[in-house]
């Protein structure tokens, strides 16, 4: 397999590729000096921060043991350098992937990565243009290639998705509906994938929920519940099955998020009903739902007809301004009702003299009664107080169309708000959900001309621009009243400086941070929880939560989404039954391997063409599936699973596995 990229995404799918799947992969990035090293100084400057907040943590607990504060100075050293000390021989990876270095993935590239000889190829260039520019020459070297692309413009992807494929159709004289066998059983298809659509789900979940994580894709919504320990596992709400027990070290403010290497303290993915009973402080991720939910509607449309009128009225002019002028009209009617009751005209003649006698175009009434007089007094009165606020009205909306091209800025009452740093492309995606789920929000971004400001103006939502390094801006953005600070900038010194500050003005504020790197995000994990153990704090990755997806894709399987369970990942995944014999001809129970996979629901789609639009195509969804049903080898389950787990049942060769 070939991996081409410029990006620590590149880099982990590599890894997941060697590691777990046990494939044999060229990895392709540019050389070293055409590679945008990490900023040392900002590393040294939030080692720096770190190691102070360390110190005071220690001395606040009375650990005044130089020897503990040299250990925990290291870790973090050793977190702000890590990536930079690995050494391997030339042209070899530290997990063994063949190494070639290019500035960009030519035709003669791709050539010498063997891409004639390949079984597939994932382009995951930040730039969408250099995986589409790619990706039509290794179709052109290769119809039988399976490719995998990151593409950020969803749109686009469609459209690129279907000409390769039909494109490999017609090189190889295959029917273009029918696909294009490949190396090893491999179909010649085409997926485009974008990592942030894949962790910002994950992201938002994490933020606004803290304790829930939802995957929904295509219409399809798994949502998860995390259970403290001691949740009583009876009654109605004890969920469909458990997912996954957390570290034993998950209520030690010390301690850290558990991945791969913390052994049995760490996270247990997918345990069986033993485990579940005999754990005890620990605790649990509950699979709640599993359930179609129809398409979301995009976001900033409304319905039309009076909904829509209503809402461009209110977005036209201020509340108070609306306050006015209805206690006008107010007046108006109670002035015309006066009339009829005093007059005994007709109503339509009693209101269309209150109205002449408001605007001033009516005789005046010498001759009539005395409440006749008044009446007209105080329709004259009204109409005096109904130019002001004819006037206001005007200038209001031109100030509204005026300033509909600028930014809102935070309005001055709002609270548990969540503040989004970053509108790159994650932060973006992550936009988007929080308005999805109606989640108010305020973004921060240094950079002016940042992809989702667009998208941040035509949802309407307060930005402000400035660096969040400075002094005021994360104030300007009522971090002291938010409910969640959310940093996904592209920097993780930028989003650790800005999660530090936050927790300094306050202290219980929940914090989510996005790392790339394990080693510094368990430091920063640890020290943030000792420094303050009853706030919440999360760090996620997005290559983490987007590399199995890619890993999957270019396996040929449909990978439905991730949740992290601290730092590992637990995926959900769509699997035909035909062809795998640990899921052919057994019982529901009998397939469940624990720590690997576990079936959750049968897609009962009759229809291969609808199957092959996705999970949601099908007619129903059945997740109470009795333990003793018998797996068909034309059902279609959706699966939970671990990565070496995915890999073990779904590899496309036998392997041996430690």
């Amino acid at each position: 397999m070939v991996v081409c990229g410029d990006d620590g995404l590149a880099h982990r799918l590599a890894a997941e590729l060697c590691t777990v799947y046990r494939e044999q992969v060229t990895l392709v990035v540019p050389p070293t000096a055409r590679v945008a090293p990490r900023p040392v100084v900002g590393r040294t400057r939030a080692a720096t921060i770190l190691d102070r907040v360390s110190a005071a943590v220690n001395r606040a607990a009375g650990n005044g043991d130089p020897a503990t504060t040299n250990r925990a100075g290291d870790r973090t050293g050793a977190a702000a350098g890590a990536g930079n000390d690995r050494t391997a021989a030339p042209g070899v990876a530290p997990h063994g992937e063949r190494l070639l270095e290019a500035g960009e993935a030519t035709e003669a590239v791709l050539a010498e990565a063997g891409v004639e000889r390949a079984a597939a190829l994932a382009l995951v260039y930040d730039d969408d243009e250099t995986n589409i520019r790619a990706a039509l020459t290794a179709r052109r070297l290769n119809p039988r290639l399976r490719l995998v692309l990151r593409l950020y413009n969803r749109r686009l992807g469609q459209h690129i998705e279907e000409l390769l494929d039909r494109a490999a159709a017609l090189a190889t004289g295959d029917n273009a509906d029918d696909g294009v066998d490949g190396v090893d059983g491999f179909g010649a298809s085409t997926t485009v994938l974008s990592d942030a659509d894949t962790a910002a789900p994950a992201l938002a979940a994490t933020a606004v929920a803290g304790t829930t994580k939802v995957v929904q894709t295509d219409g399809l919504m798994l949502r998860a519940v995390e259970r403290p320990p001691g949740h009583t596992s009876q009654g109605p709400g004890r969920g469909l099955c458990t997912l996954a027990l957390l570290s034993a070290t998950t209520n030690d403010p010390a301690g850290a998020d558990g991945s791969e290497s913390s052994g049995e303290r760490g996270p247990q993915l997918l345990p069986d009903e033993r485990a579940v009973a005999e754990a005890t402080g620990r605790g649990s991720i509950v699979l709640d739902t599993v359930r179609y939910a129809g398409p979301a509607l995009p976001a900033g449309r409304s319905g039309g007809g009076p909904l829509g009128a209503v809402g461009a009225f209110r977005s036209l002019f201020s509340r108070r301004l609306r306050w006015s002028l209805a206690g006008l009209v107010g007046c108006v009617f109670a002035l015309a009702v006066a009339q009829m009751v005093t007059t005994g005209e007709h109503p339509l003649g009693a209101t269309y003299t209150t109205l002449l006698d408001l605007f001033a175009i009516n005789d005046p009434a010498t001759e009539g009664s005395d409440s006749r007089k008044v009446l007209q007094l105080l329709s004259g009165l009204m109409g005096l107080l109904l130019l002001p606020v004819l006037l206001a009205a005007v200038l209001e909306a031109l100030g509204t169309f005026r300033s509909g091209s600028a930014f809102r800025k935070p309005p001055r009452g709002l609270s548990g708000h969540v503040v989004l740093l970053g509108l790159g492309k994650i932060g973006t995606r992550v936009l988007a959900r929080l308005r999805e789920l109606h989640i108010p929000v305020v973004c921060v971004e240094a950079d002016p001309e940042a992809r989702g400001l667009a998208e941040a103006r035509r949802l309407r939502v307060p930005v402000v621009l400035g660096d969040v390094t400075q002094e005021g801006v994360l104030e300007a953005a009522k971090i002291h009243r938010a409910h969640a600070l959310l940093a996904v900038t592209s920097s993780d010194t930028t989003n650790l400086e800005a999660g530090l500050y936050a927790r300094s003005v306050r202290p219980d504020l929940r914090v989510v941070l996005r790392l790339y790197d394990d080693d510094f995000a368990t430091a920063v994990y640890r020290t943030l929880r000792a420094a303050h153990p009853h706030a919440l704090t999360r760090s996620r990755s997005v290559t983490h939560l987007a590399a199995p997806a890619f890993a999957g894709a270019m396996m040929g399987r449909q990978i439905l989404g991730a949740i992290p369970v601290e730092r590992r990942v637990l995926l959900f995944a769509a699997v035909e039954v035909r062809g795998h014999p640990r899921l052919e001809g057994r019982t529901v129970a009998e397939a469940f391997s624990a720590g690997a996979w576990r079936v959750l629901a049968l897609d009962t789609a009759t229809d291969p063409a609808e199957r092959a639009g996705g999970p949601t195509a099908g007619s129903g969804l059945i997740w109470d599936l009795p333990p003793t049903y018998v797996l068909r080898a034309e059902d279609r389950v959706v699966l939970a699973a671990t990565r070496r787990g995915l890999a073990e049942l779904l590899g496309r060769r036998t392997r041996s596995t430690s």
